[in-house]
Formats: C-alpha cells, sequence, structure tokens
C-alpha cells in the first residue's frame, strides 16, 4: 500500500511538474512574443525619431537661410533708406532754387507782357496808319488810271478826223459785257478794261488777261506783292476794292451776276517763292446770289494744282471779317483772315494775310493752296479768272 501510495505521489508530482512545465513554456513563448512586438514598436519609433530629426535639421538650415535672406533683406533696406534720404536733400535743395527760377521766370513773364502790351498798342496804331496809306495809295493809283485813260481817249480824239458823234461811237465800243467780248472785238493786249454789269449801264474796272491759255480771261482776283489789304467787310467784297492793274478783288455782286448768265469756267494761277507755277481749272463756275451769302459751285476739275480741289465741296457760302457765314464756331474769316468760302476753315484761303519770301512758312493765316504746297505755305501770287466755258 505504501508503495502504491508513493507511486500516486510520484505521479501526482511529475503531472504536477509537467504542468508547470508547460505553463511555464507558455509564459516563455508569450514573452518571447512581446519581446519580438516591443523590439518591433522600438524600431518604429526610431525610425520615426530618426525622420523628425532629419526634418528639424532640414528645418533648421531652411530657417537660417531665410535668417541670412533677412538680414541681406534688412541691409538693402539701410541702404535704400540712406539714398532715399540723399534723393530728398537733393529734391529740397532743388525745389529751393526751382522756388527762385520760378519766381524769376515770372518776373520776366511780366515783364514781357508789359513789352507785348506795348508792342500791341504799336503794331495797332501801325496797322491804322497803314490802312489809311493802303486806302490813299489805291485811291491816287485809281486817279492815275483814270486820268491816262482820259488823256488817252483825248488824244484818240484829237487824232482821228471826223465827227464828234463817230468819236463819241468809237468810246462806245471800248465798253464790254466781260474780257471775252473784247478780245472777240480785237482788244488782244492784256490790261485794264471798263465793263458793264449784266442788262445795266453801271461800269466796273477789271483786269484782261489776254494771253493764258488763248486769252479772254477776266480777272476776278489778283495778289502779287501785299500791296492792298485783303482783310475786308462784307460790303467791300460785295462791291470790289484794290487797283485792277494791280492787286484786287473784283467783287462777288459783278461776279455773280456774270457767271449767272451764261455757262463760265474758272481759272486760278498760284505761283511759289522758288519759282514753281501751278493752276486748277473747274469747267462750270458760278455765284449764287447775296441772298444764299455768294455760295460758290465748282464741277470739273483739272489741271497741276492738285488733284483735289482746295476750295470745299459742295459749295460753301463766303464769310468776312464781319459776316461769319462758315461752317466753324471760330469764325475762320478773323483767325486766317480775308474774305473767302471757307466751310470749316478749309483746305485754301487765296485772300489770306500776305507773307513775303523766308516768312511764308509755318503761316496758317497766310495765302494757302493745301492741295499743291501744304496748309503752311503762304504763295507768292495769284489770280483768279473767268471765261465763258464755250469761248
Amino acid at each position: 500500500m505504501k508503495k502504491e501510495m508513493a507511486e500516486m505521489q510520484q505521479n501526482a508530482v511529475q503531472n504536477q511538474t509537467a504542468v508547470m512545465i508547460e505553463i511555464g513554456t507558455n509564459l516563455l513563448n508569450q514573452t518571447a512574443e512581446q519581446t519580438r512586438k516591443l523590439t518591433d514598436v522600438e524600431a518604429q519609433v526610431l525610425n520615426q525619431t530618426t525622420r523628425l530629426e532629419l526634418q528639424l535639421l532640414e528645418h533648421s538650415l531652411s530657417t537660417n537661410k531665410l535668417e541670412k535672406q533677412i538680414l541681406d533683406q534688412t541691409s538693402e533696406i539701410n541702404k535704400l533708406q540712406d539714398k532715399n534720404s540723399l534723393l530728398e536733400k537733393k529734391v529740397l535743395d532743388m525745389e529751393d532754387k526751382h522756388v527762385v527760377q520760378l519766381q524769376s521766370i515770372r518776373e520776366e513773364k511780366d515783364q514781357l507782357q508789359v513789352l507785348v502790351s506795348k508792342q500791341n498798342s504799336v503794331i495797332e496804331e501801325l496797322e491804322k496808319q497803314l490802312v489809311t496809306a493802303t486806302a490813299n495809295n489805291s485811291a491816287l493809283q485809281k486817279q492815275q488810271h483814270d486820268l491816262m485813260e482820259t488823256v488817252h481817249g483825248l488824244l484818240t480824239m484829237m487824232s482821228t478826223p471826223g465827227s464828234k458823234n463817230a468819236a463819241a461811237a468809237k468810246g462806245k465800243q471800248t465798253v464790254f459785257r466781260d474780257c471775252a467780248d473784247a478780245f472777240k472785238a480785237g482788244r488782244t493786249s492784256s490790261g485794264v478794261y471798263t465793263l458793264t454789269f449784266p442788262n445795266s449801264t453801271e461800269e466796273v474796272k477789271a483786269h484782261c488777261d489776254m494771253e493764258t491759255a488763248g486769252g479772254g480771261w477776266t480777272v476776278i482776283q489778283r495778289r502779287e506783292d501785299g500791296s492792298v489789304d485783303f482783310q475786308r467787310t462784307w460790303k467791300e467784297y460785295k462791291v470790289g476794292f484794290g487797283n485792277p492793274a494791280g492787286e484786287y478783288w473784283l467783287g462777288n455782286e459783278f461776279v455773280s451776276q456774270l457767271t449767272n448768265q451764261r455757262r463760265y469756267a474758272l481759272r486760278i494761277r498760284l505761283a511759289d517763292w522758288e519759282g514753281g507755277e501751278a493752276y486748277a481749272l473747274y469747267e462750270h463756275f458760278f455765284l449764287s446770289g447775296e441772298d444764299l451769302n455768294y455760295r460758290i459751285h465748282l464741277r470739273g476739275l483739272s489741271g497741276t494744282a492738285g488733284k483735289i480741289s482746295s476750295i470745299s465741296q459742295p459749295g460753301s457760302d463766303f464769310s468776312t471779317k464781319d459776316a461769319d457765314k462758315d461752317k466753324c464756331v471760330c469764325k475762320c474769316s478773323q483767325m486766317l483772315t480775308g474774305g473767302w468760302w471757307f466751310d470749316a476753315c478749309g483746305p485754301s484761303n487765296l485772300n489770306g494775310m500776305y507773307y513775303p519770301q523766308r516768312q511764308n512758312t509755318n503761316r496758317f493765316n497766310g495765302i494757302k493752296w493745301y492741295y499743291w504746297k501744304g496748309s503752311g505755305y503762304s504763295l507768292k501770287a495769284t489770280a483768279m479768272m473767268v471765261r465763258p466755258a464755250d469761248f
């Protein structure tokens, strides 16, 4: 019994030992697994820590670069501030100088304005004297011309036999409707002739050009030396002014009545200061009556003074310094001087201010014909003449 009991105890101890060994083995296995997991976690933590340390190092380098850039920018800003201070000082110095200069210029301007005012007064007085002298000169020239015609007539009467009636009849032959009539009557020398208004006994003196393009031209305008003032009133342009032997305007009323009787052509002759000449020929020309402001009508342009008409088309009304009939609010006749068919000041004005050679450029109020010499060139001489279109 004892032996069995001992065996049983021995078996029980063995069983307990086996159980304990199994439990211990399990614990060891679990401990090994936990240790492996901890090792993995530790490795991950080390890797993460390494990455963070690298990022921190990179950020530290970036921060150092930024700090260096900030220092450089701060240095540049300090330099710019120094330059700005210097420039501000220079600007202040220049402003002080400019204030002094401006004050000096203002004083000079005031002095010049005083001088200009005085000169304007002198110019106005000289212009008045010039107008008076021109009028006197024109009157004297007209008297001289009339006396010469009278003497010529008396000499003719004294040298030709026959009765008084024959002399009177011969005298009547010197009066013509236009220069074309005079030419056809055998008067082929250029000069001043006596013409009559259509359907009237009223007479007017006109220069006849019997040489240009076959002759027979009645000259209605002529400029050649600036001896006549063309800045005239509406009434003066209506009846005419100047000296037919020199510079003159025949008169809008006569030209209007003449060119409405039959078809007339207009020829414009132009001369520059360099010896050049040009002409514009309009195959049909007439002026409306005074009720339509002597409006100009032109058709059929040819010639050498430009392929485009320098007289605005369709027809413009005539304007003078005291009768503004143009299409511009600026009053072209007062601004450009002279009476003309200005439209909106337009590309021509043959009645503008006369400027001598070397003073005739950049003169927008001079004698201009845009499509030949441009807007700022003032011409040396001009003539406007009419002749029946069927001459």
